[in-house]
């Protein structure tokens, strides 16, 4: 049994195992997941001064009117009033604005040329993915959603005066931006991302080392913190820069970004940052720039090595939840949901990314499945000790007892009215000199068999078996009505189912069977007597001691019952007087009936 119990638990270990180990590779949580962990890990801690951003806003398209119809010569005049001051001018410009196809001559040439010029402009391009599935060398359909189909770049005389970078935003399944692209690849040439672009040209222009972020998957992916919320970046109007109301020299050695600013421009995102927000593309560009300035980069981690780690966690957890107490268990599950906390935030800022959800889902499981085995396990322990202690007492006082929850066992007892009841076989000890053990044994226990079942019948509590004797008391431990006839009725069942006994043993053995039975009634101190670790309920006093003296004055077959019992039930039953008998022990006799018949 030790064994099977053993093996089950392993097979359920191993089975919690490998079930967690699926699901983590299987990131069957990720779309929870990923929001979870941007409310735990993406934590603007502000965005940098050095960052600005010149905005196409709704003042701007009112003065100038929609961008399609602007011409290059505007943008040209925004890149000459940026760098107009040689000692005040932005170490960067990122142009987040398409100029794909030339418009006209000469404001395309006049754009270019002031570009070149001013030597720290940066233009976007756009990368146009494959959005068909790719056949490998096999014949097997792979599908890289980052193939490069098509670049669409800045016109010529623009793409040779200025830096690029494709501003492709990555935007996950859930419709979130939490990651970038570093890089792309587009016939055999490495493209920078717009961010990349303008971040290199930064550390340059200060002298600094552009350190690049590790990166994972096809298309050069990597995680980024925001360090900003929307409209938390210094926004300024184009209009207002272009009118002199604001000083161009508040740009000096600082990156300024030009991009929509206008809900109209449909150029909006929803950041990881603040969920239900909007931001606009222009502000993602800034919090990935200050993102790889700052080294604030991300990776996930593998997923083959958290799925061992989780597996392995839960399957120890499991065993431990499964033998240890209740309040360990609680303990370590409280402990091991505030270290996964822990640990996905310092894994965070340390540049990596962990699954949130997936621990604390299975842990809790285990741990409210454990709670409700445990509680089950409970309810079955007590319900075999409910029924063991059905043997000893009437299965309807167990129940009471079971069910009332302010019943407790403690030493003492109470003075109560009760009827005892005793019986005993006759002849027992000659009979077992003259019979084998084992056959004595079975005689006693189909002897006790029926006096007990007649006891409970009734409804009376079983107190003890003293040898081939057994005591019996009714109305105790809670109130019975016309207890005193019950335990006539008990004992006449007992007469009756006697001779069924002592037929059958007499075939068997030759020997007979018979019982004597006394009862009385009156009060008695009835209670748990012995000590706190070992007590035995039972009623003592004048009244069980008169009882016990009826029986052993009984003769075969004979039903002995008190003047008071007599009393209480003369109406119901037919009883034979056999006159006052002294009783051992006692100065005066009692008077004593035989009970001849119960009346229907």
């Amino acid at each position: 049994m030790q064994f099977k119990k053993r093996l089950q638990t392993v097979l359920l270990t191993a089975g919690i195992i490998i079930v967690v180990m699926l699901l983590s590779y299987m990131d069957v949580m990720g779309r929870w997941d990923r929001s979870v962990s941007d409310l735990l890990n993406q934590r603007p801690e502000g965005v940098s001064h050095n960052i600005y951003i010149i905005g196409i806003d709704d003042k701007t398209l009112e003065r100038y009117g929609m961008i399609s119809g602007w011409g290059r010569q505007l943008s040209g005049q925004l890149i000459e009033k940026l760098n107009e001051n040689p000692d005040a001018r932005p170490a960067v410009i990122g142009m987040d604005i398409i100029y794909s196809e030339p418009v006209e001559e000469e404001g395309d040439s006049y754009f270019a040329e002031v570009c070149r010029k001013a030597g720290n402009v940066v233009a976007v391009s756009t990368l146009i993915f494959k959005e068909q599935p790719e056949t490998d060398e096999k014949g097997g359909i792979v599908y890289n959603p980052y193939h490069v189909q098509n670049l669409l770049r800045p016109y010529e005389k623009l793409r040779e005066n200025t830096g690029t970078g494709f501003a492709n935003t990555t935007v996950d399944g859930d419709g979130y931006v939490r990651q970038a692209m570093l890089s792309a690849d587009y016939e055999g040439e490495t493209i920078d991302s717009f961010a990349v672009q303008i971040y290199k040209r930064y550390q340059e222009a200060r002298g600094g080392e552009a350190v690049l972020p590790k990166t994972y998957g096809r298309g050069n992916q990597f995680y980024f913190s925001y360090s900003g919320k929307p409209g938390n970046y210094t926004m300024i109007s184009m209009a207002d820069v272009m009118d002199g109301t604001v000083d161009t020299r508040i740009f000096q050695d600082s990156i300024v970004l030009i991009g929509a600013y206008a809900v109209g421009m449909q150029d909006s995102f929803k950041p990881a940052v603040m969920h239900g927000s909007e931001m606009y593309g222009v502000e993602i560009h800034a919090n990935v720039i200050q993102a790889l300035l700052e080294g604030r980069t991300q990776l996930p981690v593998s997923k083959a090595a958290y799925a061992v780690l989780a597996g392995l966690l839960c399957g120890a957890f499991f065993l431990f939840a499964g033998c240890g107490r209740l309040l360990w268990s609680t303990a370590a599950f409280g402990g091991l949901l505030v270290g996964n906390i822990l640990m996905v935030k310092e894994a965070y800022r340390n540049g990596y990314i962990l699954p949130v959800l997936l621990l604390p889902v299975v842990l809790s499981l285990i741990y409210v499945g454990q709670l409700i085995q445990g509680y089950l396990a409970e309810r079955m322990r007590r319900r075999r000790v409910v029924d063991v202690f059905k043997q000893y007492v009437a299965p309807q006082v167990v129940d009471k007892i079971s069910k009332d929850r302010d019943f407790e066992l403690v030493l003492g007892g109470e003075n109560r009215h009760i009827a005892v009841l005793f019986v005993d076989i006759r002849g027992f000890t000659t009979m077992s000199e003259s019979l084998q053990p084992e056959q004595v044994v079975e005689i006693l226990n189909e002897y006790l068999n029926l006096t007990t079942r007649s006891i409970f019948a009734h409804d009376g509590t079983l107190d003890k078996f003293v040898g081939d004797a057994t005591m019996a008391v009714f109305n105790a431990p809670f109130d019975l009505d016309d207890y005193i006839f019950r335990a006539v009725c008990a004992a006449w069942d007992m007469k009756q189912g006697a001779a069924a006994i002592s037929e059958k043993f007499e075939k068997r053995f030759g020997k007979s069977v018979s019982f004597g039975i006394g009862i009385h009634c009156g009060n008695a101190v009835v209670g748990n007597i012995g000590c706190d670790f070992r007590m035995d309920y039972t009623a003592i006093g004048d009244t069980v001691n008169t009882a016990a003296r009826l029986e052993s004055n009984a003769k075969q077959g004979q039903i002995l019952i008190s003047e008071q019992v007599y009393q209480a039930v003369q109406d119901r039953i037919e009883a034979t007087p056999i006159g006052e008998i002294p009783l051992k022990g006692k100065s005066q006799g009692v008077f004593v009936y035989q009970v001849e018949q119960i009346k229907a």
